[in-house]
């Protein structure tokens, strides 16, 4: 696939089939990847991928906790506790798209609830990874994982499969570290979906905008 089109094509997806992902194809993802740049040649990137039964018990863990109504206890804060425009435009607007492709009203809270839960199981993925950062390294760093975390996603495109990133899967990041057997000095970024997209799924059936280069670019000449 050709780069621009791996870039201008590339989605988050949220449903899956259930065809396995082999090990090679995975591997050879993250062959591509780590050749992301980074600061002093750092590489401060660690994945973890989750399949299977561990995949599953991970899963109903994460997802037991948001049932719960456990308050979140990210490693960092992902959002802004106040957010403003024009930030809580575009959120209001990419959270509409989504359930007006599902079909799912406003007031109907049991579907939201239904379809915000399989954030935990990754969209029935069969593959979930885990993105961790030595804790002792700084913003830099993490700007550094976030261009690795990109080249995941482009790569899985060259070889057929789809991805979609996933703040949510880091809402926990203890009982993550627990269930894999992570030190607490490793810090959760997020997580991520990777498989065989269900093109045919409604939720696939949307695309949320971007704006034009206009708007965010200012030359000096």
């Amino acid at each position: 696939m050709e780069v621009t089109e791996a870039i201008r094509n590339r989605k988050s997806t949220r449903a899956f089939l259930p065809n396995t992902v082999d090990r090679e194809t995975i591997t050879s993802i993250l062959e591509c990847a780590r050749w992301a740049p980074s600061g002093v040649n750092s590489q401060p990137w660690q994945v973890a991928v989750v399949t299977g039964e561990t995949k599953r018990q991970l899963a109903e863990a994460l997802a037991q906790c948001r049932a719960n109504a456990e308050p979140a206890r990210q490693d960092y804060e992902y959002y802004p506790t106040k957010i403003e425009e024009p930030y809580i435009t575009r959120r209001r607007v990419c959270g509409k798209a989504l359930y007006a492709a599902l079909n799912i009203q406003r007031d109907d809270i049991e579907k939201r609830k239904e379809q915000w839960m399989k954030n935990y199981h990754s969209f029935d993925a069969p593959v979930a990874l885990y993105f961790f950062i030595d804790g002792i390294l700084e913003t830099g760093s993490w700007v550094d994982c976030g261009m690795f975390i990109q080249n995941v996603m482009l790569a899985a495109r060259g070889f057929g499969l789809e991805t979609c990133a996933q703040a949510a899967l880091a809402e926990y990041p203890d009982i993550v570290r627990e269930h894999l057997q992570i030190p607490d000095t490793k810090k959760l970024i997020c997580g991520m979906a990777l498989g065989h997209a269900d093109y045919d799924d409604a939720s696939y059936q949307y695309r949320t905008e971007r704006e034009p280069v206009e708007a965010f670019t200012t030359w000096f000449d």
